[in-house]
């Protein structure tokens, strides 16, 4: 099936597709966990279209590449083994002569021995044990962490964890002002150790607690490939530099050394949860037949929507508020990694690529932006997520009001209702029949508004792991459906670039006359403020 071929099954609606067998013949499950999709348009045809050309892009020949360490990143010449970073103790696997259980056994060994002492006051700072821990980092060294740590709040039970990523300085204010800093680890988060923006807030770090107290190297450990940077701007020594390969991507990360700060506050035992979760859909997603694949399933539901049904945009709504920043990291996950307008092998792509990805927690997004959700012109998908169990005893009831409410938003989506339906509900409440008329167009909803749920039964560190390598899958193969290197991120490293190169003129060093018209007002207008 082609691309055209594919856009000549849409058609039928969400209604007109709905039969007894509808919940059986488009859902699928792993586990505990539901992928229901029966509340799109997706029909067999399209379904059966979009194996299809999977198969014609040797789909699991390319997925296989991958998990046994080929260099499918071919734009940096890389690895890609994300799920290596996840792989159980006693694991043994080798890439060419690379000992890659090895490289990933032993790093998570010196980063849970890290941990343990951290957490048991054994590695302390003169002031006692460590209180806090502030992560700093920016992207795939912050927003994996911070979905983490936000989503496990319950079960941490370390130090207290704080993120501090954008180089505005108000983060890391806040931290001088509510932490005690002699009781205080930062740990620096860098790949290269020259991310301008993580530099210059660690040095600010630094200079503060340089100020506080006598040793303050002692409060500073390091995340990266470069320890010797490490060593010679922060004075970490190398047993506080924990490394990685070159072949663990920033968004891909959170498994890795970049996770310390998870380690510290959940411990070693939770974290491991974490990866076990992740490793069971690892296996899930490299061996079961694409009807019952979940990963798969909903990367077929994504490319159907944005290159079947042509709709721009998907809506991810978790009715869970412990995964309320989980929209802000699928944006980098997905945006980032397909967000590309060139194939693997340089050829523009001859179809859209990456919606955009957006959201927030239900119920406070149906009083944001579910008004157009349900009467705009333009219909856009959702993605539905929800515990089945509540987070904690006593809170059953308030559960329940969730699920419903959940479950209303995708019926009403769905279905929508008519004009004539509307007028008739007015007039059974009472209202005159030509007040109701004239209000009935207000009260329409025309429905045949996609949705998909994903349910669990309780978000626990397992789960966590499930839910966020069940992304990394579905984005994984979303890039081979379009073609597209879903492991590079030239226009992330266009802007670093950029923003050093200007710097100079911002700090005044450089006349306007040496950049464009149109920044040499904004310049010349910050320089007179």
């Amino acid at each position: 099936m082609n691309w055209n071929e594919l856009k000549a099954t849409f058609g039928p609606t969400i209604a007109e597709l709905q039969d007894e067998d509808r919940f059986l013949g488009f859902s699928a499950t792993f586990d505990d966990m539901l992928f229901d999709y029966s509340r799109t348009q997706m029909t067999d045809d399209a379904r059966e279209g979009l194996f299809d050309m999977l198969e014609e892009r040797e789909f699991e020949l390319i997925r296989e590449a991958m998990y046994s360490g080929e260099k499918i990143n071919v734009t940096e010449g890389r690895r890609v083994l994300h799920t290596a970073l996840r792989m159980p103790e006693g694991t043994r696997m080798m890439a060419d002569d690379e000992d890659i259980a090895a490289t990933v056994l032993d790093s998570r060994a010196a980063c849970y021995a890290f941990a343990d002492a951290v957490r048991a006051g054994e590695y302390a700072a003169a002031a006692g044990a460590f209180t806090d821990v502030v992560n700093i980092g920016i992207g795939g060294s912050d927003l994996g962490p911070v979905l983490v740590a936000e989503a496990l709040v319950a079960d941490m039970d370390g130090p207290r964890l704080h993120f501090v990523s954008n180089v505005d300085g108000a983060a890391l204010n806040q931290v001088f002002q509510t932490c005690d800093l002699s009781r205080t680890l930062f740990i620096i988060a860098s790949k290269s150790f020259g991310t301008i923006e993580t530099m210059e807030t660690a040095k600010m770090a630094l200079a503060r607690m340089q100020d506080e107290v006598a040793d303050a190297s002692v409060h500073f450990a390091a995340l990266t490939t470069k320890p010797d940077a490490a060593a010679e701007q922060f004075g970490i020594p190398a047993q506080r530099c924990f490394g990685f390969a070159d072949w663990v991507g920033g968004r891909f990360s959170v498994w890795s050394p970049i996770g310390l700060p998870l380690m510290i506050g959940l411990g070693p035992q939770k974290f491991g949860e974490f990866l076990a979760g992740a490793h069971e859909v690892d296996e899930h997603f490299r061996t079961a037949p694409l009807g019952q694949n979940l990963p798969v399933l909903m990367a077929c539901v994504g490319v159907w929507h944005r290159n079947g049904c042509g709709y721009p945009t998907r809506c991810v709504v978790p009715y869970d508020t412990r995964l309320a920043t989980l929209p802000q990291y699928l944006q980098q996950l997905d945006m980032e990694s397909n967000g590309k307008r060139v194939t693997v092998e340089g050829d523009e792509v001859d179809v859209a690529t990456s919606p955009v990805v957006w959201g927030s927690a239900g119920t406070n997004a149906q009083h944001a932006y579910f008004q157009m959700l349900h009467q705009s012109p333009t219909p856009q998908p959702l993605e539905f997520m929800i515990a089945a169990k509540p987070v904690a005893e006593g809170f059953e009831h308030m559960q329940k009001i969730l699920i419903a409410n959940c479950f209303a938003q995708s019926q009403a989506l769905a279905y929508g209702r008519s004009e004539k339906e509307a007028e008739d509900l007015m007039i059974e409440g009472g209202m005159g029949p030509v007040e109701a008329r004239e209000l009935a167009p207000h009260r329409t909803f025309p429905g045949n508004r996609p949705s998909t749920l994903l349910m669990y039964r309780e978000l626990s560190p397992r789960t966590l792991g499930r839910i966020i390598a069940l992304a990394e899958a579905r984005c994984f193969t979303e890039g081979v459906f379009w073609g597209v290197n879903s492991f590079d991120q030239w226009g992330v490293e266009l802007g670093k670039v950029l923003a050093t190169d200007m710097l100079p003129h911002v700090e005044g060093r450089f006349s306007p006359d040496m950049v464009d018209e149109a920044l040499s007002g904004p310049l010349a207008h910050y320089h007179g403020l």
